[in-house]
């Protein structure tokens, strides 16, 4: 089936042809003219593809399902332009969670399987190198505590997740040139591999005995979920801030339980007009949802904005209890936490077309770091939101709008992030040369943005007092 003249790729419709093959399993081969596409079109095509496959997959309907993933196969591959690198790992999470539906035959194609702890952590310091993402958070985390550590003699900070000695280096240098002369500082670090700790602790040391600032690393070995907050050995006297990358999250993976009620909700949905956007992204938010309305489990609703589970309620708890002058917290700044798989598959959609967009702006295509990003982080990341459930779906990311009203229920007052603060964040995109990324101000909170699309949150709280 060869298109007619004049007629674009979007009125041939390719969910037409997706029907078309579904009703043919014996078909073999995809129609010629696909791989003959422009970049724009076959990106179309895939996302429509990938979406009618996703509805077979939440449907249970196994052979429609394969047939799709098959086509795609033909299209997609992790070395080609951004939207067929997307769907080479969209598919490979499909297909896992359609896999996992045979646990015997599941379990024994991941027998063998190494999980190379050395190469995620890699791959994180590598999206530290390549994106500015987390350096924003860095800056932003470090000058809020500054501002809130001023005329402080002793600091004690908690950093849940401490993997990058750079940010705590820079807060170091920061903190021994303050007028008033540095203060004693403590920094607890928390990660699952006591190497990490240990490289932390000779680099933040070896930094503070070169600047003469009274300085204590008091690494933690845990992950997140088992931390015993008593560990963190706050002292009296000390001014205590807390420093969450990421991380709580992973939290809500334990409210799962709680959230099972499915309450139905109707789903509007926008028909696509436009065949050139000026991102990927955008590219995606005006297409990408004009084939999941007749999905099964599209109806149902994502967890209730304030629901917090048991886990979650007792480690904000826990750290209120700290008394901190400020927790700083940055979160992904996109909802894949819904019970609906249709609605995880839309929302992480636009948010990894947007992060594979801007990874394509400062990494070579051909480039192994590159790949080594995409794989082993957001290649992971992408199978754990689609192809995992209850306690084994770690990556629960939730918008501000969700967060603010379940740290205001834990006993946190928000705290305004400053001009100055901005001011700071604004310098490092123009010193790194970051075209295309933004840093907007949202209700005292600050949103990282690739392009106009929103990727990263950064909000600031102290422990308020009840009345």
């Amino acid at each position: 089936m060869v298109p007619e003249e004049g007629s674009s790729s979007v009125s041939s419709s390719p969910l037409q042809m997706f029907s078309m093959m579904s009703l043919s399993p014996g078909l073999g081969s995809p129609y010629p003219w696909l791989r003959e596409m422009k970049s724009e079109e076959r990106g179309l095509c895939l996302i429509h593809l990938l979406l009618a496959c996703a509805n077979h997959v939440a449907a249970g309907s196994v052979e429609n399902a394969n047939i799709g993933l098959e086509y795609i196969s033909h299209l997609a591959t992790p070395n080609g332009d951004t939207m067929q690198r997307i769907a080479a790992y969209f598919t490979e999470a499909l297909a896992d969670r359609m896999l996992k539906g045979w646990p015997g035959l599941h379990k024994a194609l991941n027998s063998t399987k190494i999980n190379f702890v050395a190469e995620e952590i890699n791959a994180q310091k590598l999206f530290f190198e390549f994106c500015p993402f987390l350096k924003l958070s860095y800056v932003i985390t470090n000058q809020a505590i500054l501002e809130a550590m001023e005329g402080e003699k002793v600091v004690h900070i908690i950093d849940l997740h401490s993997f990058e000695s750079a940010q705590w280096i820079s807060l170091i240098q920061a903190l021994s040139s303050r007028p008033e002369g540095p203060p004693h500082l403590r920094i607890t670090g928390v990660h699952e591999q006591k190497e990490v700790l240990d490289q932390m602790a000779h680099r933040l040391n070896e930094e503070a005995e070169k600047l003469d600032i009274p300085f204590q690393f008091n690494p933690i070995v845990s992950r997140l979920e088992d931390l015993d907050v008593e560990s963190l050995r706050v002292k009296t006297g000390e001014a205590v801030a807390i420093s969450s990358v990421l991380q709580l999250h992973s939290l809500l993976a334990f409210d799962d339980e709680m959230v099972r009620s499915k309450i139905p909700r109707a789903v509007h949905l926008q028909r696509v007009l436009h065949m050139n956007p000026h991102t990927l992204s955008e590219f995606l938010e005006k297409d990408a949802m004009n084939t999941c309305a007749s999905s099964p489990d599209s109806a149902l609703s994502s967890p209730m904005p304030t629901a917090i589970s048991s886990k979650m309620v007792s480690f904000l708890n826990a750290l209120r209890g700290l008394s901190p002058k400020l927790l700083v917290v940055t979160e992904q700044e996109s909802n894949h936490n819904g019970i609906s798989l249709m609605d995880r598959i839309v929302e992480a959609l636009t948010f990894y077309a947007a992060l594979f967009d801007c990874l394509e702006s400062t990494a070579p295509i051909a480039s192994i770091e590159r790949q080594k990003i995409e794989k082993m982080l957001y290649g992971q990341e992408i199978k754990n939101i689609i192809a995992c459930e209850g306690l084994d779906r770690k990556k629960r990311h939730e918008r501000l709008d969700k967060w603010i009203p379940r740290l205001e229920l834990a006993g946190f007052g928000k705290v305004p992030l400053s001009y100055h603060v901005m001011l700071q964040a604004r310098r490092l995109l123009q010193s790194y040369n970051y075209d295309g990324y933004k840093v907007k101000e949202e209700n005292g909170c600050f949103i990282i943005c690739w392009q106009d699309q929103p990727l990263f949150s950064v909000s600031a709280w102290r422990f308020r007092r009840y009345s």
